[in-house]
């Protein structure tokens, strides 16, 4: 490495983010950056660990030694090299993943990791602004034509590659932009949507047919696209959200973050959203401890909620990882605060809800909520029992559900006639292919929810054993891969 010292002379820092009186009145990203001397002290802290387990807890594999040594150097064009030689999409991991190979990081053990996810994000932004992010396109045209179904991160991911290996690509989605989540489920302000349509244009740049507003399997059937494609890859998310079936469920009020949380991105982007759902005056409960509801919070906020409450079923996380629960190097539980808690909200955990209760013209007034003990049973299953007496309700304008999704949407996926798992994800061979010879699937369609950068992994091998299948071999790269077995779940 560049400076073998660095990680006992530099402490870890992350860059300020903006002051929350300022950033509550608008939908920029919260964070800055560093100073390139203070990014280099940063990287100089990759301590030459000799087994880089950084390198193994990223799904994608990063060889993020490698571009913190170059970052140290300042030698920057090599960094994005090598940052893209696994990574098709920085911007948005740097942005939005929440590092598991930083919690990885060998200098964990028993101090602060490197700084990798806000490296990984200045080498993209700089290279960006330097305009070396170029068009890859396929010096031979193989005439080959695909079909990819979702354009989140796992759509687009095996798209580009497909694209860079010389085959015709078409993306369809079913929204009025293309993006998936990174467009409609994540906030812009935690990941503003400039860089994503950039990358979009390299990638039309690049042969990719971007088709929205087309909805796959209800203005073209799945035996139109097995037709007309020589391959169909199916990454349309899981999008299926947790319901909470209580009495009162149907009260006016009660959203489910998805309906809410897209809404304002296309308020953000400068359409009209006519009676949009908006927490403006309201007291808010947010059912969810995960990303999705700190996303509500931070919206919610920003529109001028009155309160807001957050709520977990789970109990509360430790403050540290234990080796008996989260052994180094594996990602930890352990109670994560977000920008969004630092603007304001009442958390909660071990709370059961167990109904809503409304006025006489049916909206929402209140909760009725019980307080939960968890306890490990014989099986060493967590079991939770309601605790006795522990009874309260909450006055609330407006409840969001942000409990999770439980797969994918089954239109497309049974006009295929395609098999599922016992969880109702997309079941696929080693070799990403369904029950249905020519028919793909990866990313969360087939995973489950999940992180970014495992939908961004799913494409990339996708679009290999894709490439695989209709030439016979493939010289797309495959990833150096994760700790486990990936198709194991």
């Amino acid at each position: 490495m560049g400076k073998v010292t660095g990680f006992l002379e530099y402490a870890r820092e992350t860059p300020h983010r903006r002051q929350v009186t300022e950033r509550l009145h608008d939908y920029k990203e919260l964070e800055g950056k560093f100073a390139e001397p203070e990014l280099k002290k940063q990287a100089a802290r990759c301590m030459d660990c000799g087994i880089p387990f950084c390198h193994k807890g990223c799904p994608l594999g990063n060889i993020i030694p490698d571009w913190n040594d170059l970052v140290y150097r300042g030698r920057w064009r090599e960094a994005i090299d090598r940052l893209h030689s696994t990574n098709n999409f920085p911007e948005a991991t740097g942005t939005v993943c929440p590092a598991p190979c930083e919690d990885a990081c060998v200098l964990n053990i028993n101090d602060d990791p490197v700084t990798i996810k806000q490296i990984e994000k200045q080498i993209i932004h700089y290279a960006f602004k330097q305009g070396w992010v170029t068009p890859q396109v396929a010096p031979i045209r193989t005439g080959k034509t695909i079909a990819v179904v979702g354009s989140g991160p796992a759509g687009l991911a095996c798209a580009q590659q497909l694209a860079r290996a010389g085959h015709l690509v078409t993306v369809f989605e079913r929204a009025d932009r293309i993006g998936g989540l990174l467009r409609y489920g994540i906030p812009d302000f935690k990941m503003e949507k400039g860089l994503l349509d950039l990358r979009l244009e390299q990638m039309e740049a690049e042969g990719v047919t971007f088709a929205p507003n087309t909805d796959v399997g209800v203005d073209i059937s799945a035996a139109q696209l097995a037709s007309d494609f020589d391959a169909v890859v199916l990454a349309g998310g899981a999008t299926k959200a947790r319901e909470l079936q209580i009495p009162g469920r149907e009260l006016a009020g009660i959203h489910l973050a998805m309906d809410f949380l897209p809404q304002q991105n296309k308020r953000v982007a400068g359409d009209e959203v006519p009676d949009q759902i908006s927490a403006a005056g309201k007291r808010v409960i947010i059912l969810g401890g995960g990303d999705t509801g700190s996303d509500c919070l931070g919206t919610s906020n920003r529109q001028g909620a009155l309160s807001v409450h957050q709520f977990e079923l789970l109990p509360r996380p430790t403050d540290e990882r234990t080796e008996a629960v989260s052994p180094w190097p594996y990602w930890p539980m352990i109670l994560r605060t977000s920008s969004s808690h630092e603007e304001g909200v009442i958390r909660d955990w071990s709370i059961n809800t167990k109904k809503f209760s409304g006025d006489a013209d049916g909206n929402l007034k209140k909760l009725h909520c019980v307080r939960l003990e968890w306890a490990i049973d014989a099986n060493g299953r967590p079991v939770m029992q309601e605790v006795a007496g522990s009874e309260f309700e909450l006055d609330a304008d407006m409840v969001l559900l942000a409990l999770g999704f439980v797969g994918p949407e089954r239109g497309v996926i049974d006009q295929f006639g395609i098999e599922v798992t016992v969880r109702g994800a997309v079941n696929v061979d080693l070799k990403w292919m369904t029950n249905k010879s020519g028919v793909f699937a990866c990313g969360d369609m087939r995973r489950g929810q999940s992180l970014v950068v495992w939908a961004i992994w799913e494409g990339r091998e996708c679009a290999r054993e894709v490439d695989a299948f209709l030439m016979g071999q493939s010289d797309l790269q495959p990833s150096p891969g994760p700790f486990v077995n990936p198709l194991g779940g």
